[in-house]
């Protein structure tokens, strides 16, 4: 049971090392039964070094501490008897047995002390023999050792375990530990378990299949306006079928991106990574899966059963206006981000002022092709989309010529509009090229400063020329090799 195994582990006398700090191998925990038998607190032990200097004592061997000292510089186990003292200053035997730990790359990272009290079994008299402990610190054949090494192990193996079941670590330690010859235990990090069937979030055909997605939003952002403002004849209806296979394609690229998206990994907001289906497709469908699904509704399908709708002439078909509804801003908000939005405004745009046809009267007395009793006659489609986009883009971007203006009351607040989401755009467009720019020139102003300071720093202290050269020298070589980056800082 845990309450019997912690009780077990309570009683084991052990510590760990930080095996990768080169100054001292500082002690980074100890257990209870290491506190009972020196009579030091864990407070007192914690980061100091583990070579146990702090038990050491006048009849505590000095060759043997010599020896463990190589061991640990070479990252060796050893087994040995041993005197050391208590915080009262009692003196005890100790069984000692260091193993070092290894990770998945062959590195040590951790020292492992075991101690075990042998004052009974030796017995009084064999305090003061210094002649026979060295003798029997060369003889790790002897049963005590095997003791040592095997309840040593033991303990190991059980705290390895217990990180295991609680999660509390990533360490993994050989199972086989009671061989004749044990491998040093190592420790690795876990690989992500899951399915082959989840696509992760960072790989490179998700970041391919976002921009196939992408070049689809843009082409429906064109079309779709187009399809629904200018083609209200019989004649363009036919025109517009034309593209139906497109649409379709499209469509089902949406639809089989709806699909990927219950498969596809995200990161959570505590910035990890979520890998279990059932999380993903909680998180889909709380977030982007309705937007995306009325965006990706195969409207285009009902063309090929000439479904449409007489809203009065002329007729408009069900599926452009649904389509014209749902795709520009489902998917520009869902896939393409930013640059969807900013290349879907002006053609968006285009159509209400083409609805508003206040000027298409005098378009067609300039182009010579006037309308015939308002109904009969007028320029042509291209002319009539080139010229409402031209406004448009004019309009958004404050640059226009006055060739194009607004005349009606519907025009000139269809214009006003316009103006307000042109002025948002250049915020928004400006906003993000000056950081960009700010980013591009960041690495280059901080060497500029650098540098003023520390030729301001020779000035101020009259550094001599020579000095002042090889300072100069030295700060452009070691700013070459890191481009400034500071390696403790990182």
């Amino acid at each position: 049971s845990p309450q019997g195994w912690l009780c077990l582990l309570s009683d084991s006398n052990f510590i760990l090392a930080n095996a990768q700090v080169r100054r001292g191998f500082p002690i980074v925990y100890c257990s209870d039964g290491f506190c009972d038998l020196t009579g030091f607190a864990r407070t007192e032990v914690m980061q100091k070094n583990c070579s146990c200097r702090f038990l050491y004592g006048a009849e505590t061997s000095e060759p043997v501490l010599q020896r463990i000292e190589k061991v640990l510089d070479g990252r060796q186990e050893y087994q040995t008897e041993v005197c050391f003292y208590k915080k009262g200053g009692a003196a005890f035997w100790c069984l000692l047995d260091i193993m070092p730990i290894k990770n998945e790359k062959g590195e040590v990272v951790l020292f492992l002390f075991s101690f075990k009290d042998i004052t009974e079994s030796r017995g009084r008299s064999h305090l003061g023999d210094k002649k026979e402990e060295k003798q029997r610190s060369k003889k790790p054949g002897s049963s005590h050792l095997r003791a040592a090494r095997k309840q040593g192990r033991t303990v190991l193996h059980r705290l390895s375990s217990q990180f295991a079941r609680g999660d509390r670590s990533e360490m993994k330690i050989n199972r086989n530990v009671f061989e004749s010859k044990p491998s040093v235990p190592e420790y690795k990090v876990a690989s992500v378990q899951k399915s082959r069937f989840i696509l992760l979030h960072y790989s490179i055909f998700k970041a391919l299949w976002d921009w196939l997605i992408l070049l689809a939003t843009f082409y429906v952002a064109v079309t779709v306006p187009y399809n629904v403002c200018f083609t209200g004849t019989e004649d363009s209806l036919s025109a517009a079928r034309s593209t139906i296979v497109s649409d379709i394609a499209v469509e089902m690229l949406f639809i089989l991106d709806i699909i990927l998206n219950f498969r596809t990994t995200y990161v959570s907001q505590s910035g990890q990574g979520v890998y279990d289906p059932r999380s993903i497709c909680i998180h889909y469908v709380a977030t982007w899966f309705f937007v995306d699904l009325i965006a990706a509704l195969p409207f285009d399908l009902l063309y090929v059963f000439n479904v449409t709708v007489d809203a009065g002439p002329p007729p408009v078909p069900l599926a452009g206006e649904c389509r014209q509804r749902g795709s520009p801003v489902g998917q520009s908000k869902a896939r393409a981000g930013m640059g969807a939005v900013l290349s879907t405004v002006p053609p968006v745009s285009a159509n209400p002022w083409l609805c508003l046809a206040g000027w298409l009267h005098e378009l067609g007395k300039r182009l010579e092709a006037p309308y015939i009793n308002n109904s009969v006659g007028g320029p042509s489609i291209r002319s009539a989309y080139i010229a409402s986009l031209y406004f448009t883009l004019s309009s958004l971007t404050s640059v226009g010529f006055g060739n194009v203006c607004a005349n009606t009351d519907a025009e000139k607040i269809f214009s006003i509009c316009t103006m307000l989401i042109g002025a948002l755009m250049h915020a928004v467009v400006f906003g993000n090229v000056t950081a960009i720019i700010q980013r591009m020139y960041s690495r280059r102003s901080l060497y500029h400063t650098r540098m003023k300071d520390l030729k301001d720093f020779i000035r101020v202290h009259r550094l001599p020329q020579q000095l002042k050269q090889r300072m100069l020298e030295y700060f452009q070589t070691t700013w070459s090799v890191n481009n400034g980056i500071d390696a403790n800082e990182v």
